[in-house]
């Protein structure tokens, strides 16, 4: 009978000590689920630009929605806070917790990056996404990063865009000659070997030089953006397609210190709200460019014009060098150009008898 009562008092006493237990980390992790963070976004747009800047406002007020205020996030558009094409460098040294550009901004560090934002001749926003989401694209990008303490989202993107605004007519390939041209990323490579000069400016400074001749051409993003700089004012002649970027994601990039400081809910909001905004702002560009092409067609000082077959040809064949070539001389770029190209090889095939061949039939 002592025993069993000596037992009895043991169980109860490790069912008091578990229950304080219990408390005692339900206390924690009620603690801890009240915890606030106050990051810093960086960006390279100009506040309240159409589109990026919008999507980049969205997602910070989304997130602070999401997570009841306990992350809240203050954006400081380009120049601001860092230059505008130095946001991956102030994200990675932990200047600010986060930061919204494009990848390709940074191919002088990370030639493969490249492939994360568009390549020439690549992918739509559906292929590039579903690259990216289940065809292991986003392992890949957030593998060349991880030597920058720097974690990847997709974080909108644009849809096709536009080959340029042009104050000089494109009716062969050697009109491309002597050119000097706004263009970033492989399309700026390979605008060079085609003969253009290649130019990279932020998105502020390309009205300027456009108006003032310091550039001949410039490509930013398409009727939406594209007014909203005023660039319809400063250059006549409007080409497409967009050749270079036809599936040109933006990146949402987290210090690695500061995303391990979140605990898992509020990591988990930072991810979803990233994909939401992927999505929502090709809503948006798909609404703004049909609106603003109708006003650009309006203007008689503009001319909407298609780029020469033989010179999208050239642009190809030079596009496809310029890839291998990058792949020859970085493992990482071999890696991600197998996985992105096997991925094109799959998709393509379907897409031409669903995508392509209902926008055919429905000319008809």
């Amino acid at each position: 009978m002592k025993r069993r009562q000596f037992v009895t008092g043991l169980a109860a006493a490790a069912g008091v000590t578990a229950c304080a237990q219990e408390r005692a980390d339900c206390a924690a992790e009620g603690a801890a689920s009240q915890e606030t963070f106050e990051w810093n976004l960086v960006t390279s747009w100009p506040p309240g630009l159409p589109g990026l800047g919008v999507g980049v406002e969205n997602l910070a007020k989304r997130i602070e929605t999401a997570s009841a205020g306990r992350l809240k996030i203050k954006i400081f558009s380009g120049g601001e806070l860092v230059p505008a094409l130095e946001v991956l460098d102030a994200v990675s040294r932990g200047t600010v917790q986060m930061g919204h550009d494009s990848a390709y901004y940074h191919r002088g560090k990370v030639p493969a990056a490249q492939y994360f934002t568009t390549v020439p001749f690549g992918q739509t926003v559906h292929e590039i996404n579903a690259w990216l989401y289940y065809g292991g694209g986003l392992e890949l990008w957030r593998e060349i990063y991880e030597p920058f303490n720097v974690i990847p989202f997709p974080a909108g993107n644009t849809g096709v865009q536009m080959a340029g605004w042009f104050n000089k007519e494109i009716n062969s390939v050697e009109d491309l000659k002597g050119l000097k041209m706004r263009i970033p990323g492989v399309g700026g490579e390979v605008m060079q070997r085609a003969g253009v000069t290649q130019v990279t400016v932020p998105a502020s400074e390309i009205f300027t030089a456009l108006q003032t001749g310091s550039i001949d051409a410039a490509e930013w993003v398409g009727p939406y953006n594209d007014i909203s700089l005023g660039l319809h004012k400063a250059a006549r002649y409007y080409y497409y397609p967009g050749w270079h970027e036809m599936g040109p994601m933006l990146q949402c990039t987290v210090n690695k210190d500061a995303w391990n400081s979140l605990p898992g809910d509020l990591q988990e909001v930072v991810a979803t709200v990233c994909q939401a905004i992927n999505d929502d702002m090709m809503a948006e560009y798909t609404w703004g460019n049909a609106v603003a092409l109708e006003q650009i067609k309006a203007d008689p000082n503009v001319e909407l014009r298609q780029l020469p077959d033989d010179v999208l040809r050239l642009l190809k064949q030079l596009s496809e060098e310029v890839l291998t070539e990058m792949a020859e001389a970085d493992e990482s770029a071999a890696k991600i150009k197998a996985s992105f190209d096997e991925f094109q090889r799959l998709v393509v095939p379907y897409h031409r008898i669903s995508e392509l061949a209902y926008l055919k039939a429905r000319e008809l």
